[in-house]
């Protein structure tokens, strides 16, 4: 069974999961230790008593254990894409991607640790300096899903660690091999004990400990949106009150105007709709047509689905993998259903299919004759499937795209300039693509959307630094003449 790592030790657990291949469930990856309420308030203390030294330890120190990690996980980035795509479903090529980021990722941080930088400026009164500075927070508890495995713990660990915090980390309980090999890799990098902490195990468990623990300063959660409203009334209720940031998911708009170049409107569907299963939180499950491109597009959409390749997510040539366990196959075959019953045509997919293994394996489904009201236009499905809904013209488009609850990515295609633009500016979402799939992005910016998407600050890039730090404004009277009392006005 493998264990958890928890003040600088491996630590075996009484109670264990087993880590299932969705490509085939008779492939078990491994037992997985499941920590209980008091190996996870052990964690905590291990992670609180780290804090002070590790707060103070030198921008050097920090950066080459940032770097050794990025190191290690490029140079191993086939073999831990292999892992990652054998426990989560999705192709071999697409792990072995979001592995490169995971390493893209602490490389980045690890020049953020020599980046760091303040502000000197002058005061309104004479003789005074004025320092701007950032501090750590404090003990961040890191809460990830499953759908990104390795990408979604990085981009929470790495600036973390970066900005001189201190980790409890809890990987989603369905996915936990790459968390644990990523754990590996962080120790070996030489990341002092208590400063780092991995502890698996269930949210109700481990998450709980986290969130009502007042050691905990910070609490960084990435997965549903009813568990993240919990997360975030906790946090705010709490005594004391514990920093939050929050990424919930989406129902990202795709809009294909008259004017678009087909192929390019077809691939970024496919891809966004599709691709990793369609369990992305950017995946671009509504795609709103104009009149004039209707039917083209979803003639072209079809003819592309039937060529798609779904099979075992390591076999060479498979485009689409399994979904990820019997739970995540039920909820995509009851929107299915569903979806049916309000009225959309299914006009595509949506079967179960049979391979060489036993597997979780749907073929993608596209609806037509969609409403922005119903429920498969409106809720969040997570899995391989996408409607298509009519718009007369451009500005009902930019309409029923921002009709949604939801806010983390858009996309349009089109060939006018002046579409693209008025999009950009208007599109009500924190990310938007033009002529590119609602999903994918870069390492290095900001990641976050509005309304039910995200609450608090961006992660990734520098912005990440707004949630891992909090800021310092400190006075120094340089001696040079006479004090001066504060003068009216000031505070």
């Amino acid at each position: 069974m493998t264990k958890n790592y928890i003040a600088g030790e491996w630590l075996s657990a009484t109670e264990a999961s087993a880590n299932i291949n969705p490509s085939n469930t008779n492939d078990v990856i491994g037992e997985y230790a499941r920590a209980s309420a008091a190996e996870a308030e052990r964690a905590i203390a291990a992670a609180y008593d780290a804090f002070p030294a590790w707060s103070r330890s030198s921008i050097q120190q920090r950066h080459d254990i940032l770097k050794a990690v990025g190191d290690e996980i490029l140079a191993r980035k086939e073999e831990l894409g292999r892992l990652l795509s054998r426990e989560e479903g999705k192709t071999l090529p697409e792990g072995i991607g979001e592995v490169t980021r995971a390493g893209q990722i602490f490389l980045f941080f690890s020049g953020e640790c020599l980046r760091m930088a303040g502000e000197k400026v002058p005061s309104v009164r004479p003789f005074i300096d004025v320092e701007i500075t950032r501090e750590p927070v404090g003990v961040v508890g890191l809460i990830t899903p499953w759908n990104f495995p390795i990408a979604i713990p990085a981009w929470k660990i790495a600036p973390a660690l970066a900005y001189g915090n201190t980790v409890v980390f809890k990987p989603a309980d369905l996915v936990p091999g790459s968390a644990h090999a990523l754990s590996e890799i962080i120790i070996r990098a030489g990341v002092p004990a208590g400063v780092f902490n991995l502890v698996m195990g269930r949210g109700s468990v481990v998450g709980e400990a986290m969130l009502n623990s007042p050691k905990v300063s910070a609490i960084s959660f990435t997965g549903s949106v009813p568990t993240g409203r919990k997360v975030a009334q906790t946090c705010i209720t709490a005594d004391p009150m514990k920093k939050v940031q929050l990424e919930m998911g989406g129902k990202n708009p795709m809009v294909v105007l008259d004017d678009a170049d087909l192929k390019v409107a077809v691939d970024c569907a496919v891809n966004s709709a599709f691709f990793s299963t369609g369990q992305r939180c950017t995946a671009s499950s509504r795609l709103i047509v104009t009149d004039g491109i209707h039917d083209r597009f979803v003639a072209a959409m079809q003819e592309r689905m039937q060529e798609l390749v779904i099979d075992d997510a390591l076999k060479a040539g498979t485009q689409i993998g399994p979904v990820v366990d019997q739970s995540q196959l039920d909820q995509d075959l009851k929107y299915i259903r569903i979806g049916q019953e309000e009225g959309a045509k299914l006009v595509a997919g949506g079967e179960l299919l049979q391979r060489d293994a036993p597997g979780f394996y749907l073929a993608p489904a596209l609806f037509t004759e969609v409403s922005n009201q119903m429920r498969v236009a409106r809720e969040e499905i997570f899995g391989p499937v996408a409607t298509v809904t009519r718009a007369k013209d451009y500005d009902e488009a930019l309409e029923l795209a921002n009709d949604t609850p939801f806010g983390l990515s858009s996309g349009i295609c089109t060939t006018s300039l002046k579409y693209a633009s008025h999009f950009k500016r208007n599109a009500e979402a924190g990310m938007v693509m033009v002529n590119l799939p609602t999903a994918g992005v870069d390492y290095h910016v900001p990641f976050g959307g509005r309304k039910g998407s995200s609450y608090g600050p961006r992660e990734q890039g520098r912005y990440a630094q707004e949630f891992y730090t909090t800021v310092k404004t400190a006075y120094t009277f340089d001696g040079n003449g006479p004090y001066v009392p504060k003068t009216k006005g000031s505070e």
